[in-house]
């Protein structure tokens, strides 16, 4: 691991240039410049995800298995104990880290993770307490809910968490393990959302509980779900890679199929073609797709005050695209607005509290693995 951040210099990126890694000079903002500063703070090792503590410090989880402890100002970096055993391997990471709705009385945190057990690998939903201030760790660490079933291979886990407006029920996204058909499998949580308690008691769609899924399945039909996110009107948005080609945004509605793997406005990665959304319109076509691929990373949608033309806005960060992507949300429709050059592959996107947007890179391909802050040009 790289222990030492990067100078928190600003700099602009322009419009459609590769940004070179580690650049740190101011450049002009030309007519077609981009519409914010980007501030290298820190740099990780495989970033995965990201969340902001309540005094303006970051926890950030490494793909390896390593939760960072960050100072606001970036200069920072602490590691804390207590992590459970992650399985890396491939897609396999230390994924998601958010804090409890009630962080500031229980000091909780849920996270996800990959690991190796009887039959093969899953994807784990846990919570903490975090504890320590020289030296933080996770403690009384339970075991909230587990994929299933656990299968052979690393890749496709999803492991994304939010929180629900009701304060009751959090979501939780499991990938269909690059199997296909348990996508599409009622007993199967893989290639589903899921509705949890926030103790982890399944809570699915009652109408498909009825039909014999799973209990905790809340829609499915999906592949590998890489970021979900609530709108400030409630609304459960997601996004997914598609297999080649074929990524998505959906709008997430109990009990509906979104079709995976019988349709895709993509194809199979060995060329053999898979019917449009188009032709089956029993299914839940995406509200947006791309072709080609923008391979999304995580998702916010943005409620900030500092860019406030982009209000109730979806934003993706980009992996092979390496591109920041805004998506244009009216209501529950959406549409694609920008797509911005980094220069990077961008595994997560997350909103500061004050307004700002702040990217991980992911470190790999040719990334270095920054964080990233996004502020208007002045």
């Amino acid at each position: 691991m790289r222990l030492l951040p990067i100078a928190a210099i600003p700099f602009v990126l322009i419009a459609c240039t590769a940004a070179q890694p580690g650049n740190s000079q101011e450049t002009a903002n030309g007519a077609d410049g981009l519409p914010f500063t980007v501030t290298p703070v820190a740099d990780f090792d495989a970033p995965w995800s990201m969340t902001f503590l309540p005094d303006g410090r970051m926890l950030v989880t490494e793909k390896a298995g390593k939760l960072i402890l960050l100072s606001a100002d970036g200069k920072t970096k602490t590691e804390v104990s207590g992590v459970p055993a992650v399985d890396s391997a491939g897609q396999g990471a230390l994924k998601e880290i958010l804090l409890a709705p009630d962080y500031a009385k229980s000091k909780r945190v849920y996270f996800s993770f990959s690991e190796a057990g009887q039959g093969g690998k899953g994807v784990v939903l846990a919570r903490a307490v975090l504890t320590g201030g020289a030296t933080p760790a996770l403690t009384q660490v339970e075991r909230l809910f587990q994929a299933a079933p656990y299968v052979e291979g690393s890749g496709h886990y999803s492991g994304r968490i939010a929180f629900a407006p009701d304060g009751k029920h959090l979501f939780f996204a499991n990938g269909e393990r690059q199997k296909f058909d348990p996508a599409q499998d009622p007993k199967s949580t893989l290639g589903k959302m899921l509705r949890l308690t926030l103790d982890g008691k399944p809570a699915g769609d009652p109408g498909l509980t009825a039909k014999g899924f799973h209990p905790a399945v809340w829609s499915y039909g999906h592949r590998n779900l890489l970021g979900i996110a609530f709108d400030s009107a409630g609304n459960l948005w997601e996004q997914e890679m598609g297999p080649k080609g074929g990524d998505e945004v959906n709008l997430v509605l109990p009990g509906r199929n979104y079709g995976y793997p019988i349709v895709s406005d993509g194809d199979h990665y060995d060329g053999r073609d898979i019917p449009d959304h188009s032709t089956r319109p029993e299914f839940e076509a995406p509200k947006v797709s791309w072709n080609p691929a923008i391979s999304p990373g995580g998702l916010i949608a943005y409620s900030g005050k500092m860019f406030p033309q982009w209000k109730g806005d979806l934003f993706i960060g980009g992996l092979s695209s390496q591109a920041l992507i805004r998506v244009d949300v009216n209501g529950t429709s959406a549409a694609k607005g920008d797509q911005w050059s980094m220069g990077a592959r961008i595994r997560e996107v997350e909103e500061g509290p004050d307004g700002a947007i702040w990217l991980l890179e992911d470190g790999g391909r040719g990334s270095e693995g920054r964080l990233l802050k996004l502020t208007p040009v002045k």
